[in-house]
């Protein structure tokens, strides 16, 4: 994925193509468009780390505009997403994620507005660096947000999605511990391919009330 910004560019429209099909299915349920939208932002994000790779790195509007996407968006994005979709009955345990999610989020946000995010191209990956303080916490807080609500909400195919980005996860931090983040956000835009097939499969929700026909 992040091998060159011809493979970001080529894959990220790819993915955004799949998102932009999500968002169509999902019309007939509307509580499902902000994760159907989710493939859509993650290939704009491949996109932009395009503009990263043809601009040698740096600490540029495409940097700061890929840390955005990358960090605080998806921190509060995803379990929010994931809360709308759901049935009632599962919302109440996705309230733990959604408020890691909300504190998450704007520790990350404060971050990239008060310390300068770089992006140094080191072969063919990208590593970023913000020095965030307290690390280790704002991550526990930026998966328990993320994979913990997609783990949680009950749905086989949420959870199929969470597993895959959760191994992804896993690989990037085996292989490329530097350039973990573009490699895990690369993995985590190519996983949510599956969320269009999820889209897809949803039935449209069952109407309420009388008819028209019935209250003639």
């Amino acid at each position: 994925m992040c091998w060159s910004a011809t493979a970001d560019l080529v894959a990220g429209a790819g993915i955004a193509a799949v998102g932009a099909a999500s968002v169509v299915l999902a019309a007939r349920r509307p509580r499902d468009l902000p994760l159907a939208a989710l493939p859509l932002l993650l290939g704009v994000h491949q996109i932009i780390e395009a503009a990263v790779w043809r601009g040698g790195g740096g600490a540029g509007p495409a940097t700061l505009a890929w840390a955005v996407i990358a960090l605080p968006l998806p921190a509060l994005w995803v379990p929010a997403a994931v809360l709308c979709a759901v049935s009632p009955g599962v919302r109440r345990r996705l309230l733990v994620p959604l408020a890691a999610g909300a504190v998450t989020a704007a520790a990350l946000a404060y971050a990239l507005a008060t310390r300068a995010v770089t992006a140094e191209i080191r072969g063919h990956t990208i590593g970023y660096s913000l020095g965030l303080p307290y690390a280790e916490l704002i991550v526990g807080g930026y998966f328990l947000a993320t994979i913990g609500s997609l783990l949680l909400s009950g749905d086989r195919g949420l959870v199929l999605f969470g597993v895959l980005v959760a191994l992804g996860s896993v690989v990037s931090v085996a292989l490329w511990r530097q350039e973990y983040l573009s490699t895990w956000c690369a993995a985590a835009a190519v996983c949510s391919v599956v969320l269009c097939f999820w889209v897809g499969g949803r039935r449209p929700p069952r109407p309420t009330g009388r008819t028209r026909h019935d209250l003639g």
